[in-house]
């Protein structure tokens, strides 16, 4: 897979202490980056404007309003493919996600995957920085996902991950109903029910360590009742996947 066909596709709200870390640490591996910011009242999206005056391969993309995680996105895919991207990876803005592990995203592709997840619940990956009573609601998250759905996969709430781009156009992200991190679910399962290839990559989750995290109890609630709404859907017949 050519570097340069590559786009990660990075959504930010004040984020600023970050940015200036992430953009060369992605930029490094010779891959295009789209940062989708939420007019971020701490300046993110000014500062990603200066950044990319400088570098072609950094792209910023402006949104109106703080709208959720899914729909930014969305529209991140959107532009991606619009402009050609073979690959279009996601990830966080705050180093949860580890920068190096990008290549490794790939290679997945690589050997015949239409999605790689990087999955901190198969063998080789990891929380290490978490307390004992997040690591049990995470795992329990994934695995009432799992039986709810009737998916495989281990990981289905991550947010690492790179999509061929012919598998990311049949899964339609602007159609998602979910807006937080309930939405990488639904296109973990819309990609399952795609038939798309999917492979779990293991990595290590780190804590972020500077910035303030946007979980929040509304996000968890809200994933929590659309997967109960989607598994009882399946399993009356009314929908194959959520659309």
């Amino acid at each position: 897979m050519r570097s340069d066909t590559v786009t990660v596709v990075v959504p930010t709200f004040n984020e600023i202490e970050n940015l200036p870390n992430l953009v060369p640490a992605v930029l490094d591996h010779g891959y295009r980056l789209l940062i989708v910011d939420d007019s971020s009242p701490d300046g993110t999206g000014a500062l990603a404007d200066r950044l990319a005056a400088s570098e072609p391969r950094l792209e910023v993309v402006h949104r109106a309003e703080k709208q959720g995680l899914g729909p930014a996105y969305a529209h991140g895919f959107r532009v991606a493919l619009a402009s050609g991207a073979e690959v279009v990876c996601e990830m966080d803005a705050d180093f949860s996600h580890d920068p190096t592990d990008l290549p490794r995203l790939i290679e997945a592709l690589d050997r015949g995957a239409d999605l790689a997840l990087g999955s901190r619940y198969v063998p080789g990956g990891s929380t290490p920085d978490w307390p004992c009573h997040r690591r049990l609601l995470s795992r329990g998250g994934n695995l009432y996902a799992r039986i709810a759905l009737g998916i495989s996969i281990h990981d289905a709430t991550g947010g690492f991950r790179a999509y061929r781009a012919n598998c990311l156009r049949q899964l339609d992200a602007d159609t998602c109903g979910a807006s937080g991190y309930g939405f990488q679910v639904e296109m973990a399962l819309r990609a399952v029910d795609a038939g798309c290839t999917v492979a779990e990559v293991p990595i290590s989750f780190q804590d972020r360590r500077l910035g303030t995290s946007k979980m929040s109890g509304a996000i968890v609630l809200e994933a929590m009742w659309l997967v109960t709404r989607w598994g009882l859907q399946r399993r009356v017949g009314r929908l194959r996947s959520p659309r």
